[in-house]
């Protein structure tokens, strides 16, 4: 089960993108929603969450990903319930995913230091002690980043690829005819 966390004023296509990307595949993806199901994103797009972030089941989760947006990314570092499962998942062995501005948030809860990483451009110094790579998406392990809004198909093949296998990742990819 992968979890994606959408608070107010979340970047839309960073969450969307991957899920679409996640269901082709055949992952199962919840959205989580921070105080509600209907969650309105940063461009006036309002998704239907699956569930509240209190609702999510953490013994089924395999990775959690937080999409960028400034407001999603403060929505996020508000809710005690959203950093408790992020931190639940990085302590428990899981694969911890974030884009844009979001790898801020691993950074503030540590899960980043000494990880090879990406990040918004301009926002490398909210990294700490991660190792900032010049690509769109990269995995350190169970740690994921992406760079922008624009890297959130590749972000989202990596996600693909990591949960289940680059054959899988390469269909999904051919299919849906990217070709970058």
């Amino acid at each position: 089960m992968v979890y994606i966390i959408l608070g107010t004023g979340f970047e839309e296509v960073e969450a969307v993108a991957p899920c679409d990307i996640l269901r082709r595949g055949g992952v199962e993806v919840k959205f989580a929603g921070i105080g509600g199901k209907l969650i309105k994103g940063g461009n006036g797009i309002t998704v239907q969450a699956d569930c509240t972030v209190e609702e999510m089941d953490l013994t089924a989760m395999d990775m959690i990903v937080l999409p960028g947006g400034m407001g999603g990314v403060n929505s996020i570092l508000g809710c005690e319930a959203a950093l408790s499962a992020v931190t639940y998942a990085y302590e428990n062995g899981k694969y911890v995913a974030a884009i844009c501005a979001a790898p801020t948030i691993l950074a503030k809860l540590g899960v980043t230091d000494g990880k090879h990483a990406v990040v918004y451009p301009g926002m490398e110094a909210q990294m700490g002690s991660a190792m900032m790579e010049n690509t769109d998406a990269v995995r350190d392990g169970k740690v994921l980043t992406g760079r922008a809004p624009g890297a959130a198909l590749e972000f989202g093949y990596l996600l693909l690829k990591t949960l289940k296998d680059e054959e899988t990742s390469q269909r999904i990819r051919s299919g849906m005819v990217y070709q970058h």
